[in-house]
């Protein structure tokens, strides 16, 4: 079966999706000084990281228990049982900082920095051009009245962000930061924190942040994470110096909870919804498109690409993520390519998947997938063209598949 490299159901892109069905590659990795090593970058390879992606420029670990050994199920299994640790310095930091910080970055922001972020929290936020297409969808932390970070997903806000200011002329500096977070993830993760920073990390409200040492190297803490699970993630400051002294210390100090260094759960992120920027949506969507209309405020005065937002939220959209849950043999691997979405009565293709995977929580594969409007309802049947399985049935259902209301992160310490 021939899949279309334009679906006739889904908008126009301007850089179609390239939906050829090419599959893995057994080519190696290049290994050089033009994308980044993060300052944990040896200590990942020594806990046993066997496969690399690139993001944001810098080379992120996807895999560290062997596919022989469970691989990245057996991952899961630790962060949902256990406690884990993964290195996600390729999350860099973009520093604003200034007398006119938290005006800029309301600028940049489709939320509102005065009603949702005071100092010491942070929140998950998106930034958009002035067409409306998602920029980024960072964690932003205000640390100080007058200084905030992105911590960003896989695109360059520094470029974007210094940008903007080269003619709107906020009085801020805006740079990159030498801080690289590692986030500790799973229901033991509290206990090893408290173990580490003493028992007041247990106030620290969900998306809240503290400031502490570590090894007497400085550190910010946010409970946040990219998991789903119970989770803090841990800033390192002027971390190419101090990465050697830290890492090991955490390691040690994780023993008696049962710690693993693992790669960020696709798994478990996708299990709760969490979009994964460059697969499940790019510049190219709008937030109403990706489920993230919520993130849209438009009461506020002023942000690039309001206009176009409220423009879009006015006529709707034609297209929409939506979960399907699938058949085929378990998904224990990213998938490869965006596989084909067609109709249950007349196989016309429709849509396509961003993110699929097994859930053990459901027993059954699960997936994200853009369709257009006439198929977005819960119960629509569907079929999937899977690499290994064929042709499967496939039915969509509600996002998030698993703990909806994310009880467990927010959960009391």
């Amino acid at each position: 079966m021939t899949q279309p490299l334009v679906i006739d159901r889904l908008k126009r892109r301007r850089v179609p999706v390239n939906l050829r069905q090419s599959g893995n590659s057994d080519a190696r990795i290049l290994i050089s000084t033009r994308v980044r090593k993060s300052p944990w970058w040896h200590l990942s390879k020594q806990a046993g990281a066997w496969a690399y992606t690139t993001y944001n420029h810098v080379y992120h670990p996807r895999a560290y228990i062997l596919p022989e050994d469970g691989g990245l199920i057996e991952e899961y299994r630790y962060l949902t049982n256990h406690v884990t640790m993964w290195d996600v310095a390729c999350e860099r930091q973009i520093q604003v900082k200034g007398p006119d910080a938290a005006e800029f970055v309301n600028l940049l922001i489709t939320r509102d920095v005065e009603k949702v972020l005071p100092p010491m929290t942070a929140r998950y936020v998106i930034l958009c051009n002035q067409f409306g297409g998602i920029i980024n969808d960072p964690v932003l932390l205000r640390v100080a009245e007058d200084e905030f970070w992105f911590s960003i997903s896989d695109s360059d806000v520094l470029l974007w962000a210094q940008g903007v200011n080269s003619s709107a002329g906020y009085d801020v500096e805006i740079n990159e930061i030498d801080v690289a977070p590692v986030q500790i993830q799973g229901p033991k993760s509290a206990a090893l924190m408290e173990k580490m920073f003493g028992p007041q990390i247990r106030e620290i409200p969900y998306y809240g942040l503290t400031r502490g040492t570590l090894r007497g190297h400085d550190v910010t803490i946010s409970r946040t994470g990219f998991s789903a699970e119970m989770g803090f993630e841990i800033y390192l400051h002027d971390a190419t110096i101090h990465a050697d002294d830290v890492w090991p210390y955490i390691l040690e100090q994780g023993e008696e909870f049962n710690l693993r260094v693992i790669a960020p759960s696709h798994v478990r992120r996708l299990e709760a919804g969490i979009l994964s920027y460059g697969q499940d949506m790019d510049i190219e969507n709008n937030p109403y498109e990706v489920r993230l209309g919520w993130q849209v405020d438009l009461t506020k005065t002023r942000f690039i690409g309001k206009d176009a937002l409220a423009a879009i939220k006015e006529r709707g959209v034609q297209q929409r993520l939506v979960g399907l849950r699938l058949g085929g043999d378990p998904i224990v691997w990213y998938n490869e390519s965006f596989y084909p979405v067609l109709s249950a009565e007349d196989g016309e293709h429709l849509g396509y998947i961003t993110s699929a995977f097994w859930s053990p929580n459901l027993q059954s594969n699960i997936a994200l997938a853009v369709m257009p409007k006439s198929h977005w309802r819960r119960g629509t049947r569907l079929k999937v063209m899977l690499p290994a399985s064929g042709l499967v049935d496939a039915e969509v259902v509600r996002v998030p598949f698993v703990d909806p209301t994310k009880e467990r992160p927010k959960s009391r310490l």
